[in-house]
C-alpha cells in the first residue's frame, strides 16, 4: 500500500520550493528507515499551494527489532558446570527473557552475558501518526513565520493536511489541524473539497481539478507551451532555467498568453526591457531567429482562462507601465555624461570603515594600474582598464540602477557608449562584475578582467581587515563568490601574479583606515581562504583530492602556477617512473625533516653510495631547476625520476642516521636539498600511489 502526505498551504515563495522539497525527501527517507518501515521508492512533489510526499509499497508494520543487552561477566553469570547463577537469573528476569535467551560473547573487556530480545514491530499507521508531525515541523526555512495565536512556525500558513496509508487515514493533529482525506483543487476554479479514498487516485483527481501536482510535468509542459507560443509569432524563447523553475512554482495549471509592447521601447538597452519582464513579471522574452528581441512576451496564467484577450491586455498594461518608467529613467540619466556622475559617488558610503564609493573608485584605479604593469598589459589595455576603473561605479547613482539594482554594470556599459567612451571601456565596465554567480562567464577582455580582479580583491581585503569574514553558512558580503571569481578569472586568462603582493597592495591603498586586523593577519587569513576556494574549484573540475593537495602544497601564491603543477602531476601519476619517484621522495622527505640549515660538503663523504648520489643529483638538479624556471613541471618530474635507481642504492648501502654528527648532518643536508628541490613540483608525499 502507498503512503500519501499532502501539506496544504497558502502560496509558497517560488524560490524556496526546491530546497524545501529536498529537505522533505531526505527527512522522509530518514524517518522511514529509522523506524524500520520498508518501502519501495519515495518521491516529493509541489505546487504553489502544497508540498507532497508520496511513498510506494509501504510495509504494513515495522520490521521486528532484535536487541542485545549487555549483562554481567560470563564467569559471574554461569558456574563451572555451566549452570546459571543468581546474577544470570536476575539479569534474565530484569530483561523479561528466558535463561535460554542469554548468550556469552567475547568483548574487548572479556566474556560477557548478553540478553537477546526481539521487539515486535508496531503497525506502520500508528508509527507514522507519531512521526509525521515531527517530520513537518522539522522542515527549516530562511524566515519561518507564526500566525495569530498559533505556535507552529512554518513557511506559510497550513490550511489542511491530507495523509493516507492505503485506504486508511494516518491520524494526527498539528497545531489544531487534524489530518484527513480532504484536499483542494485550483483556487476559484475548483468547487469545494475533494475526497481522496486511496493514494493511487490522488494525482488524477487533482488533474481533474486543474492541478498538476508533479512539478517536473508542469515544467516540461510550460517549456513546450512557451516554445509553441513563441513559434506562433515567428519567434523563439531562449533557455532560462531559473525563470522556468520560478514560473513552474508559481502556477498549478499553466495557461500560456502571448502579449506585446510598443516597438519604440526596443531602442532601450535589451537588459532594460527583459529585466522587468523576467525579474518583476516572470514573462519569457521572445527573440527572433537572428537573436534580436521582438516586441512580444509570453506569460503564464494560473489555471484556465475564459477570456485570454482580457487577461493578456492586463499583462500588457502592467509591462507597459514598467517600460515607461524605464524609458523615463533612461532619458533622464542620458542628460549628463557618465563621467559627470562620478563626483556624486562622494556622497555614498561604500561600507562603514571603508570610506565612500568614490574612495573605492580611487583604489580601483590604483589597483588596475598595478595589475596592468604586473600582468604586462599593453599601454592601450592599461589605459582602457584605468578609464574603466574610474567609471566602473558611476552608474550606481543613476535612476535606472536605483530602480533596477541588478542592472549595475550593464547600465554603466550603455551609458558609457552613449557618452562616447571607447567601446572597450564600456565593455570593461560591464565585465568587471563578472562572474556574478556560479557558472557565469568571466570577463572576456583583459582590461575587464583586471578591473574585476581589482574590485574583488578590494572587497576581500577591506572586509577581512574589518573582521567581516564569512562564518559557517553566513556570507553577507558574498566574499566566497568573489574569491572564487578571482580564481576563475586568473585561470581563464592565465594571469601570473603574486596573490600575497596583490593583497599587500590592496591593503596599502586603504591608507590610514582603522582596521581590526593588520596586514600579516589579513594575508594569512586570505591565503587560507583562497586555498579552500581553489581546492573546491579543482574538486568540482574532477581532479582527485590527493593531487590537488600536492599541487597546493608548496605554495598557492601564484594561482596559475598551481594549475600548471596540478596538470603535470595528473599527467605523471600512475607512470612507473613517477610511482618509484614517490617512494624515494617520501623516504628522503621524511628524513630531511631532521636536517638543519647546513649545506652539503662533498669532503665529508665516506661511502661510495653517497658520492654516487651527490654526483647524479648535481647533474639532475641542474636539469630540474632549468625546467622549473620555465614552469615545465612535467619535465622537471621526469628529470627527477632519473634519480630513482641511484637514491635507491643510497638507501640500501648507506646508513643516514649514524652516530657521527658531521656525517649524519651532511647526509641529511643532501636529502633535504633533493626533497626541497623536487618539492617545488608539489608536495609529492600527499599523492596516493596508484593501485
Amino acid at each position: 500500500m502507498d503512503l500519501l502526505l499532502e501539506i496544504g498551504t497558502e502560496e509558497l515563495p517560488a524560490r524556496l520550493v526546491r530546497p524545501v522539497l529536498d529537505q522533505l525527501r531526505e527527512s522522509g527517507e530518514k524517518m522511514l528507515r529509522e523506524n524500520r518501515i520498508d518501502f519501495q521508492k519515495l518521491a516529493v512533489y509541489s505546487t504553489p499551494r502544497r508540498l507532497v510526499l508520496y511513498v510506494w509499497e509501504v510495509a504494513g508494520s515495522q520490521a521486528d527489532l532484535v536487541e542485545e543487552v549487555k549483562g554481567p561477566p560470563g564467569k559471574t553469570a554461569f558456574d563451572a558446570d555451566g549452570k546459571p547463577t543468581r546474577a544470570a537469573l536476575g539479569f534474565a528476569k530484569s530483561q523479561g527473557v528466558e535463561i535460554d535467551d542469554l548468550v556469552v560473547q567475547a568483548t574487548p573487556a572479556g566474556e560477557y552475558v548478553f540478553a537477546r530480545k526481539r521487539v515486535a514491530g508496531r503497525p506502520a499507521r500508528q508509527v507514522l501518526g507519531e512521526q509525521l508531525p515531527a517530520l513537518i515541523t522539522g522542515l527549516s526555512f530562511p524566515r519561518p513565520m507564526r500566525w495569530g495565536d498559533r505556535e507552529l512556525k512554518f513557511i506559510r500558513p497550513i490550511h489542511w493536511i491530507l495523509c493516507l496509508l492505503g485506504e486508511d487515514v494516518v491520524d494526527f493533529e498539528l497545531d489544531g489541524i487534524r489530518s484527513g482525506r480532504i484536499t483542494y483543487g485550483l483556487r476559484i476554479f475548483s468547487e469545494g473539497a475533494i475526497t481522496i479514498r486511496r493514494p493511487e487516485e490522488y494525482f488524477e483527481k487533482l488533474k481533474e481539478a486543474s492541478v498538476l501536482v508533479d512539478q517536473e510535468e508542469r515544467k516540461a509542459l510550460i517549456w513546450e507551451m512557451a516554445q509553441k507560443t513563441a513559434a506562433g509569432v515567428r519567434g523563439l524563447v531562449q533557455p532560462d532555467e531559473d525563470l522556468l523553475e520560478e514560473v513552474t512554482n508559481l502556477v498549478e495549471y499553466p495557461t500560456p498568453l502571448c502579449g506585446s509592447f510598443e516597438s519604440r521601447f526596443l531602442r532601450l538597452p535589451v537588459e532594460v526591457i527583459i529585466t522587468p519582464m523576467k525579474e518583476h513579471q516572470r514573462y519569457f522574452p521572445v527573440w527572433s531567429r537572428q537573436g534580436k528581441l521582438l516586441p512580444k512576451f509570453i506569460a503564464f496564467a494560473n489555471g484556465p482562462v475564459a477570456d485570454k484577450k482580457l487577461v493578456t491586455e492586463g499583462n500588457e498594461k502592467v509591462l507597459r507601465a514598467r517600460l515607461q518608467d524605464a524609458e523615463f529613467f533612461y532619458e533622464e540619466d542620458l542628460k549628463t555624461p557618465l563621467e559627470a556622475k562620478v563626483e556624486k559617488l562622494k556622497r555614498i558610503v561604500f561600507l562603514e570603515g571603508l570610506g565612500t564609493i568614490y574612495e573605492k573608485v580611487e583604489r580601483l584605479v590604483r589597483l588596475s594600474e598595478y595589475l596592468g604593469e604586473v600582468l604586462k598589459l599593453t599601454a592601450n589595455q592599461r589605459a582602457i582598464a584605468n578609464r574603466a576603473a574610474f567609471l566602473a561605479k558611476a552608474d550606481l547613482v543613476t535612476s535606472m540602477v536605483y530602480e533596477f539594482p541588478e542592472l549595475q554594470g550593464i547600465m554603466g556599459d550603455a551609458y558609457a557608449r552613449a557618452s562616447n567612451e571607447k567601446k572597450e571601456v564600456a565593455q570593461a565596465i560591464r565585465e568587471h562584475y563578472q562572474p556574478r554567480f556560479a557558472g557565469d562567464e568571466v570577463p572576456r577582455s583583459k582590461p575587464g578582467a583586471v578591473v574585476a580582479l581589482a574590485d574583488k580583491i578590494d572587497n576581500l581585503v577591506g572586509c577581512f581587515a574589518l573582521g567581516l569574514e564569512p562564518t559557517g553558512s553566513q556570507d553577507p558580503y558574498a566574499l566566497r563568490r568573489q574569491a572564487l571569481g578571482i580564481c576563475h578569472i586568473t585561470l581563464a586568462h592565465k594571469f601570473d601574479f603574486s596573490l600575497t603582493e596583490l593583497i599587500a597592495q590592496a591593503y596599502k591603498n586603504f591608507g590610514d583606515a582603522e582596521f581590526k586586523a593588520g596586514l600579516p593577519e589579513v594575508e594569512a587569513n586570505l591565503a587560507e581562504f583562497f586555498r579552500a576556494r581553489l581546492r573546491n574549484l579543482f574538486l568540482d573540475q574532477g581532479y582527485s583530492y590527493d593531487v590537488i593537495d600536492a599541487a597546493l602544497g608548496p605554495t598557492h601564491d601564484r594561482i596559475s602556477v598551481v594549475r600548471e603543477r596540478l596538470d603535470a602531476l595528473v599527467a605523471m601519476k600512475g607512470t612507473p617512473d613517477f610511482e618509484s619517484l614517490l617512494t624515494v621522495y617520501t623516504r628522503a622527505a621524511n628524513l630531511a625533516r631532521q636536517a638543519g640549515d647546513g649545506t652539503v660538503d662533498p669532503a665529508l663523504f665516506v661511502e661510495d653510495g653517497e658520492r654516487d648520489l651527490y654526483k647524479a643529483w648535481k647533474k639532475i638538479r641542474k636539469e630540474v631547476l632549468r625546467y622549473l624556471g620555465k614552469g615545465d613541471f612535467k619535465n622537471a618530474l621526469v628529470a627527477g625520476a632519473g634519480l630513482v635507481e641511484t637514491i635507491d642504492r643510497f638507501f640500501s648501502g648507506v646508513m643516514v642516521m649514524v652516530d657521527e654528527p658531521a656525517l649524519r648532518h651532511n647526509r641529511l643536508a643532501l636529502l633535504k636539498d633533493i626533497a626541497v628541490t623536487l618539492g617545488q613540483c608539489g608536495d609529492l608525499g600527499k599523492i596516493v600511489k596508484a593501485g
